[in-house]
């Protein structure tokens, strides 16, 4: 599933709520084979199976490798991909499955339901350090009636149950059985053999991803030759690429997003989407730490840190203060919690006041001769982050609270920090699907690597709600429950909820078939195509 990753690049489900820009051709063209899309990143992938990556990078280019069961159509409905149909029991306990015929691995091999089987028991296995395995243990059983139908019968009725047979689970049983999960991770998940609509080509370490068409793609092989992933971590750069030609389509930083609606030629060359995106950034506290563990501190933190600030600074105004980990507007938001602990500066210093803190030398906040002081992590490539990372160090410094920043190379920073949960705070962002489930991030059985909990925070009332959530059908009833569970979260406060980004993209004009929709514009890509006179010469 992704329903959570660390928030990057391309395959969000997000609400498109702007387009910015008219279409630039009103003629009706004939779509031509050829040509590469160049996609300008700040991070790299790690590795190309679904259930065994973390990061939004990796899930992106495996989106296009392997194909789902199940996938969200433009306007984000739940409809078959690898599924021809399935219908779902009166009990609303059993899945019944039918697979398409005729699709094929890369090698020739058709794609049969002992491969969703194949998958099913791998991420479901104790042994497969997997974040996503919690959907996939609501099974009591999972038949395969034949090669083309498989039935799965859940415990109790789950409301997750359809959307989570994505590509998480579709693997080649032919390749991979007996291989074990070294073999998963370090040869299948540096070369894939998958059954979507491109091929993994080539991959240089933060360099470049290189995809081809796939010419076993059973709906019929994409226009472009190649999709190409250009690996630059310093977003500056990556706009310069922009500028020069070097790149199609790159998120923009607000203040890129400023520069090129102000430039006559830049904007003449390349089409803007503007919305708001289905994700949050956050600050993480490792409550391990003997400052953070303390509720009080936490709150106080909360009250200390001005939002508005920060999103008219570090993101120009282009983004939402968030109070919680939904967007305002959907249907399970509590707007209640906005009042949780709005700007207060004093409020914040009454609160550490009461934790045990009080004015040291030079200032500086102290606890049994211990100075208030941490380091906040974050990513490396992500500038709005790092001017947020320091607005915030402004405003803490004001009441007597040191924080240092240190900005890590992605991969580094997840591999060898979080995972390791060698960390004090992390500055950094989920994206979610438009469902409000959030075990995966806060129920305490995820605190565990490979869990995503990475923070540790464990709250019972909040364990018994996620749970009760997942098995809830009735919206009214789930809205009360996700109502609930935001006051708790904006009263334990495990993080310090900060902004909701809008998603800037720019992506040339010279790509046709490129349309937007609630989903985002990425969704069908292997119907976007290029004029031949307009194609660029590419050799891989």
């Amino acid at each position: 599933m992704k329903r959570f990753l660390f928030v990057f690049l391309i395959f969000p489900c997000i609400f498109l709520f702007k387009t910015v820009l008219a279409s630039h051709n009103t003629k009706v063209e004939k779509p031509q084979y050829g040509g590469a899309l160049v996609i300008g990143t700040t991070a790299d992938a790690s590795v190309f199976v679904p259930m065994l990556a973390t990061d939004a990078m990796s899930h992106d280019v495996a989106s296009h490798i392997l194909r789902g069961v199940i996938k969200f159509s433009p306007d984000l409905k739940i409809v078959g991909d690898l599924a021809e149909s399935f219908e779902i029991s009166k009990d609303e306990r059993t899945i019944t499955f039918h697979l398409k015929k005729g699709v094929k691995w890369e090698d020739g091999k058709e794609v049969t339901a002992w491969d969703i089987k194949f998958g099913f028991d791998l991420i479901t296995d104790p042994k497969t350090p997997t974040a996503y395995s919690g959907d996939f243990k609501e099974v009591k059983s999972f038949e395969v009636l034949d090669n083309y139908t498989f039935r799965v019968t859940y415990k109790e009725p789950f409301a997750l149950a359809l959307m989570s047979w994505g590509n998480i689970v579709v693997l080649p049983a032919h390749i991979l059985k007996g291989k074990g999960i070294d073999y998963l991770r370090n040869v299948y998940g540096k070369k894939p053999v998958g059954n979507g609509p491109f091929r993994l080509e080539k991959w240089k370490r933060q360099q470049e991803i290189v995809l081809k068409f796939n010419p076993l793609y059973s709906e019929g092989r994409p226009y472009l030759n190649y999709l190409i992933y250009k690996i630059i971590p310093d977003p500056t750069t990556l706009f310069m690429e922009l500028r020069s030609g070097g790149v199609d389509w790159i998120p923009l930083t607000p203040l890129q997003y400023r520069k090129l609606m102000q430039d006559p030629k830049l904007k003449k060359e390349f089409k803007v989407y503007r919305y708001p995106s289905f994700s949050y950034t956050y600050i993480g506290y490792n409550l391990r730490h003997p400052f953070f563990k303390d509720k009080l501190v936490r709150k106080a933190l909360c009250y200390a840190i001005n939002r508005k600030e920060v999103v008219e600074g570090a993101l120009l105004g282009q983004g939402i203060p968030a109070y919680g980990p939904y967007k305002p507007g959907t249907w399970f938001y509590n707007p209640a919690i906005e009042k949780s602990c709005p700007y207060s500066p004093e409020k914040a210093l009454e609160l550490l006041k009461k934790a045990g803190f009080k004015r040291g030398k030079h200032g500086i906040l102290e606890k049994d001769g211990k100075p208030f002081e941490f380091t906040l992590l974050t990513n490396q490539g992500n500038f709005v982050r790092l001017l947020a990372a320091q607005i915030i160090q402004r405003q803490l410094s004001k009441i007597g609270i040191k924080m240092k920043i240190r900005v890590l190379e992605w991969t580094t920073l997840i591999h060898q920090f979080i995972d390791k949960r060698r960390f004090e705070a992390v500055l950094l962002g989920w994206a979610t699907l438009p469902d409000p489930d959030l075990y995966d991030i806060f129920h305490s059985s995820k605190i565990k690597p490979p869990g995503l909990n990475f923070v540790g925070y464990s709250n019972p009332e909040l364990d018994k709600l996620l749970v009760k959530g997942r098995h809830t059908l009735n919206q009214e009833k789930r809205k009360k429950i996700y109502y609930r569970i935001q006051e708790i979260l904006a009263d334990d406060q495990p993080y310090t909820f900060l902004y909701i980004p809008m998603t800037l993209e720019a992506i040339h004009k010279r790509f046709r078939g490129v349309k937007a929709a609630p989903i985002g514009v990425g969704y069908n890509i292997e119907k976007w195509w290029v004029p031949k006179s307009e194609q660029r010469y590419f050799v891989p």
